[in-house]
């Protein structure tokens, strides 16, 4: 997510940059259980390293593009089968796993810079834009024809609107500096379908279409609901 120059100490072991990050990670106010228990602590080690092997902030959020944007070419280019859903899906997640990482080393290093945000922002931008598209392109080479055809379209929109939203909102809204609020079990649990790495673990059944098709439709129906409530949140936050 950021870049940082590193600057001179000594040489941390993994288990040492883990725990480090650990006792410095992000409160879990506002992301899902996906994000919390798996996203995160799988980031946490690739960021530890990363940060072993002398990789830099930028260095890791390349990688992790070439991840989710390999996975998406796969998706245009390529038959659904049972096999190619496993490895769709474990691109995405790990590609989205780097996401985190690279955050996580910038953090470790001291802090991250506004360019590293801004290639990090737009790498997430074209993987939501693209990855929509390759299921159009997917579908459309299966005979699949309207109204079923708009649903990659529409998700496409939901989902750049719910990251440009949520990006802006984090600009606009004033920083407070009271103590972060106690996490909510349920809210965790009703963000689950629109987390990244869900959608992206829901290639995972990319091989069964028909039942892909279906959860395809309700992560969509998800991020459609939650992008109304938080639109409307965050205006009248905002008034």
């Amino acid at each position: 997510m950021n870049s940082a120059a590193a600057t001179p100490r000594e040489r941390r072991t993994v288990r040492e940059s883990i725990a480090l990050l650990r006792s410095h990670q992000k409160p879990p106010r506002g992301v899902s259980l996906y994000t919390r228990y798996v996203n995160r602590p799988w980031g946490r080690a690739l960021a530890a390293v990363a940060d072993r092997l002398g990789l830099t902030p930028n260095v890791v959020t390349l990688i992790s593009g070439a991840f989710s944007l390999t996975a998406i070419v796969l998706i245009a280019t390529q038959p659904p089968t049972v096999l190619m859903g496993v490895v769709i899906a474990l691109l995405l997640t790990t590609g989205f796993a780097l996401d985190s990482a690279d955050g996580q080393l910038a953090r470790l290093r001291g802090g991250g810079s506004k360019s590293g945000e801004l290639l990090d922002h737009m790498l997430d931008a074209l993987v939501k834009l693209l990855l929509h598209l390759a299921v159009l392109d997917a579908w459309l080479a299966l005979g699949v024809t309207k109204p079923l055809i708009l649903l990659p379209v529409a998700f496409q929109v939901v989902a750049v609107l719910l990251f440009f939203g949520a990006t802006l909102v984090g600009v606009l809204q004033p920083r407070t500096g009271g103590a972060a609020a106690t996490p909510s079990r349920l809210r965790s649990i009703l963000l689950l379908p629109v987390d990244h790495g869900v959608v992206g673990a829901s290639f995972l059944f990319w091989g069964f279409t028909g039942l892909f098709t279906g959860i395809y439709a309700f992560l969509f129906a998800a991020h459609a609901v939650l992008l109304v409530a938080l639109f409307t949140q965050w205006f009248r936050e905002l008034s």
